[in-house]
C-alpha cells in the first residue's frame, strides 16, 4: 500500500458519510421541533450503547438497556416544565450504570469513565435541544458550522502539514498544525456570523473556544478509546467509526456552552 493511499484511504467513505449526516443534520436542524427533540436523544441513546460497549463490563444487554434509560431521560428533560428536574434527570443513568457496571478488569475506573462521560453526553445533548429551542436555527447553525469547520481544518491540516503532536500520549495523530488550523478556522465563521448577525468580536472570541472545546471533547473520546484499547468506538458510520467518533467534537462545544451560558448571555437574540 502506497504512503498517500495510507493517508487518504479513508476519505472515500468519510466524505460520503459525512455528506449523508450533513442531509440529515440540516434537515433537523431546520425542522427543529419534535425532530430534534426525537434525534439528539437518540442519537446520545447510542452513544451511552457505544460508551458501554467499550468498556465491556456488565452483562452484553446492559449497554442496551442503559442507552434505552439516558435517551428516555434527555427527551423527557427536553420536555419538563420544571427547571429543577432537568439535572437530575440528565445524571440519572450515570447513577443507574454505576449500579449496573459490576464486571471487567478495572470495575471502578469504568464506572467512573462510564458515569463522568454520560453525564457529558446527555448535558451536551440537552444543551444543543435548548440551542435550537431558545435561540433558533442561526445560532445552532453557528455552532454544527464551528465544529465541523474545526475538524475538516484540523483533518487536512494535519495530513498535509504534519508537524509536532498535540497530546501524542492521549491522541497520537492530532497535530499542533491541524489544532491550530481548526482555531483559524472557528475564528473565520465567528466573524462571519457576526457581520450577518451580530455580536460582534465575542462572537468570534466564543468560536475560537468552542473550537478548542471540540477538540477537548476529541482528545478525552480518545483517551477513553485508548484505556479500553479500541479503534473506534463502534461502527455504524463507515469511515468514521461510530458516533461517538464523529461526533465527540460536538459533544465538547455543546458542553461549552451550556456551561458559558450560566454566566454569561451568549448567544445574542437573533430571529430563526
Amino acid at each position: 500500500m502506497s504512503s498517500a493511499h495510507a493517508k487518504w484511504g479513508d476519505l472515500r467513505p468519510r466524505v460520503l458519510s459525512a455528506i449523508a449526516m450533513l442531509v440529515i443534520g440540516v434537515f433537523v436542524v431546520w425542522a427543529g421541533g419534535v425532530w430534534i427533540h426525537l434525534l439528539v436523544p437518540l442519537a446520545c441513546a447510542l452513544m451511552v450503547w457505544e460508551l458501554a460497549r467499550m468498556l465491556r463490563t456488565g452483562d452484553p444487554q446492559t449497554p442496551v438497556w442503559l442507552a434505552i434509560i439516558s435517551g428516555s431521560a434527555l427527551f423527557a428533560a427536553s420536555y419538563t416544565p420544571y427547571a429543577s428536574t432537568i439535572l437530575p434527570l440528565l445524571l440519572a443513568p450515570s447513577f443507574v450504570g454505576f449500579s449496573l457496571l459490576k464486571e471487567g478488569a478495572e470495575p471502578a475506573k469504568a464506572k467512573r469513565i462510564f458515569m463522568s462521560y454520560t453525564a457529558v453526553i446527555l448535558v451536551a445533548g440537552f444543551s444543543l435541544i435548548a440551542l435550537r429551542d431558545n435561540f433558533g436555527i442561526t445560532w445552532m447553525a453557528w455552532l454544527l458550522l464551528v465544529v465541523i469547520v474545526t475538524d475538516v481544518a484540523g483533518y487536512f491540516a494535519g495530513r498535509i502539514l504534519g508537524g509536532p503532536k498535540f497530546w501524542p500520549r492521549v491522541s497520537p495523530k492530532k497535530t499542533w498544525s491541524g489544532t491550530i488550523a481548526g482555531w483559524i478556522g472557528a475564528a473565520i465563521v465567528g466573524l462571519v456570523f457576526a457581520k450577518l448577525f451580530g455580536g460582534g468580536s465575542n462572537v468570534v472570541l466564543m468560536s475560537i473556544c468552542a473550537a478548542f472545546a471540540s477538540q477537548l471533547g476529541d482528545i478525552a473520546e480518545s483517551a477513553i478509546k485508548r484505556h479500553v484499547g479500541v479503534k473506534d468506538s463502534s461502527n455504524l458510520i463507515p469511515g468514521h467509526g461510530g458516533l461517538l467518533d464523529r461526533f465527540d467534537g460536538m459533544l465538547g462545544a455543546a458542553l461549552f456552552l451550556f456551561v458559558t451560558g450560566l454566566f454569561i448571555a451568549f448567544p445574542p437574540v437573533t430571529g430563526g
